[in-house]
């Protein structure tokens, strides 16, 4: 019975302890609670590089403007110096600008800054599998591999750069048959520059009237764009609500999905009619390497890898240069002077019969230098592909965690007004001396260090001939009572917003 009594008192006295808190100080109990631990998550360490203040729970992920994001870090930029922080909710990020910082960041020989950050939305969407996105011994493990099997299947070669050349002439006669109209080159750039790449991997080229193929470019294009979405992003920030939403996040993971399926399609076709001994592409040439890797537990050679790598090849060799592509008719037909400069260059060093080839590029500076300008003024990764510190590293004298995630500033590396003569004006002057062509140190497109572009050489040759063929064949003007501009849309690339022009046969 006092052990009843006892229990009875004790509950009296929490019952009356209950009834002592009413539900608003509940909830800033909560809320307080809540602060301390974002506070203690978000606390900087020691020396770290300065930035604008941040909210709770969400840095500052609203001071970033999605849609002109280059454009919001050069304001930072001037504020703060050549290495600031930006969190983005609780993944602590710097944005690094200037070239001896950037060389710094970059191709350090102690390699600190070399992984790539696995966030939420690439998580979902890849795991850690694939070329692109994957770090460590699998990264290595796989960008040897593809390096390997590219030079395998032609990169390099005479034989690619025939493909090339094949797949140039397509394109200009599927632009022939607009016969001088309004069109939107679109598709038509997109679809000849994949199939140079489809070639390598999937062993086979697709049709401008390929109805499925058309499709599935225009959903590369979608989740493209919708990648670099404010809404889209915000899953990174706060993932434990947002995949419990509808909205754009979800056409984006429905998107990749179908993608991948595409590939696993694609994949599942090679093993039908697979000899192991006479690989015929990229695919097959995986199948092979994960037969030998077979019964090894630690192999990166597996079937998901071989989805999200060739997805990989897939993506990144087509949508950057078909990009770079559209962006150079567009200023040839906002600057017809120049268009005519490189015409004539075009018929003194080529003519109008000869295909183009890369023998002919050192002979002709003025067009690789607007070939140039345009990777420059197109700006197409303008923050550059993310890169994650590896372990706890200074930079600048500033302390940078493990996990950081490290953006390159090419933005102010190609529009510095200290740099470039006329940075915000389309001026090939800018890669020319005294007639011949000029390398510049400061022109970094596809990136340096060990995790620079894997396809450079390839995007190289495919613009040249591409380009080179295009103002071989034809004149590009904007539409009558049309005027163009160089609007964009920003999404994991910046890219020329819709356009139409017309390609006017030579004489």
């Amino acid at each position: 019975m006092h052990a009843l009594a006892l229990l009875a008192r004790v509950g009296s006295l929490g019952a009356a302890i209950w009834a002592g808190f009413h539900l608003p100080t509940l909830l800033l109990g909560a809320l307080a609670f809540l602060l301390f631990v974002d506070f203690q998550k978000r606390r900087h360490p020691k020396n770290y590089p300065p930035g604008p203040w941040s909210l709770p729970f969400f840095g500052n992920f609203f001071q970033m403007d999605f849609k002109r994001a280059h454009l919001s870090c050069q304001k930072f930029m001037k504020q703060y110096g050549n290495l600031f922080r930006m969190d983005l909710g609780y993944v602590p990020c710097v944005i690094v600008s200037g070239l001896p910082l950037i060389k710094e960041a970059l191709a350090h020989k102690d390699q600190t800054i070399v992984n790539r950050p696995m966030t939420p939305l690439r998580e979902h969407m890849f795991s850690k599998n694939g070329l692109i996105m994957s770090s460590g011994q699998v990264w290595k493990e796989q960008r040897r591999f593809a390096l390997t099997t590219l030079r395998n299947f032609g990169l390099g070669k005479k034989n690619l750069e025939e493909r090339i050349q094949e797949e140039a002439r397509c394109l200009c006669e599927a632009i022939e048959e607009e016969k001088g109209q309004p069109f939107n080159p679109h598709f038509k750039i997109t679809n000849a520059v994949s199939n140079v790449i489809c070639s390598i991997t999937f062993g086979e080229r697709f049709a401008y009237q390929d109805a499925q193929f058309q499709e599935l470019l225009r959903l590369l294009d979608e989740v493209t764009y919708l990648e670099g979405q404010k809404f889209c992003q915000l899953y990174n920030v706060i993932p434990w609500i947002m995949k419990f939403l509808p909205g754009p996040h979800q056409t984006l993971f429905r998107g990749w999905e179908k993608l991948k399926l595409f590939v696993s399609h694609s994949i599942g076709k090679h093993k039908e009619d697979w000899d192991p001994d006479k690989p015929r592409d990229f695919i097959d040439a995986y199948l092979k390497e994960m037969t030998k890797c077979a019964g090894n537990t630690t192999s990166s050679f597996h079937e998901e890898n071989l989805v999200c790598s060739t997805l990989d090849l897939f993506f990144a060799g087509t949508e950057t240069t078909a990009t770079t592509l559209r962006w150079a008719l567009l200023y040839m037909a906002i600057h017809p002077e120049i268009q005519e400069k490189v015409q004539a260059e075009i018929d003194r060093v080529i003519g109008r019969l000869q295909k183009p080839s890369i023998g002919k590029r050192d002979h002709m500076p003025y067009t690789n230098a607007v070939i140039h300008e345009v990777l420059r003024m197109g700006n197409i990764l303008p923050l550059n592909v993310p890169r994650e510190v590896t372990f706890d590293t200074t930079l600048a004298g500033y302390h940078l965690p493990k996990g950081t995630i490290v953006l390159t500033n090419l933005t102010a590396l190609h529009r510095g007004p200290m740099d470039w003569a006329t940075p915000d004006t389309f001026n090939p002057e800018h890669f020319l001396e005294n007639g011949q062509f000029r390398k510049r140190d400061d022109f970094l497109p596809f990136s340096i260090g060990k995790r620079a572009c894997l396809g450079e050489q390839l995007a190289r040759s495919e613009l040249f001939i591409f380009f080179t063929s295009f103002l071989q064949k034809f004149t590009f003007k904007a539409p009558a009572n049309e005027k163009l501009t160089q609007k964009y849309k920003m999404g994991l690339t910046l890219a020329p917003a819709s356009y139409r022009l017309c390609a006017v046969p030579r004489g």
